[in-house]
């Protein structure tokens, strides 16, 4: 399974305008080589390098129980499925805005075997413990924040 983008590159900067700095638009996302068997995919954008300023690892996004046949979410637009809590209390798409320098995003995206039941709203650790023993594949795609 392969998650790519048509705004950034792996592990390459990722434009302005899906930033805080910007206009805070989702990055277009294309998905590929879903394995058939798979009956929801789950995304999951987060901050890891956020410990050290906020001591805990930042929820920018995250979409459960989205349709297998997904092979492309544009931009700024939300992909159908449910969407949980970040922990700016959004239940959207909320871009990089570290109050430092240089920080990391992760783009995961999970193929599952099941279906999660779980309401809209939830946590990030409260859709990763639902998702344990049910996960087909994986994939990332890494985005970086440069504040100019």
């Amino acid at each position: 399974m392969k998650l790519t983008s048509s705004a950034f590159q792996h592990d390459r900067k990722i434009p302005r305008k899906h930033t805080c700095d910007g206009t805070d638009l989702n990055p277009q996302l294309s998905i590929s080589g879903v394995p058939p068997e798979t009956k929801s995919l789950v995304l999951i954008m987060d901050d890891p390098d956020a410990i050290k300023p906020a001591g805990k690892v930042w929820d920018h996004w995250i979409v459960f129980n989205i349709p297998p046949t997904t092979t492309e979410i544009p931009e700024g637009e939300e992909p159908a499925g449910l969407h949980g809590k970040g922990t700016s209390n959004n239940l959207k798409y909320h871009g990089p805005c570290p109050p430092d320098a240089e920080h990391r995003y992760y783009f995961k995206l999970y193929a599952l075997d099941s279906m999660l039941s779980l309401p809209e709203g939830v946590t990030k650790k409260q859709v990763e413990d639902a998702m344990k023993r049910h996960i087909l594949t994986q994939t990332e795609l890494i985005g970086r924040y440069e504040r100019n």
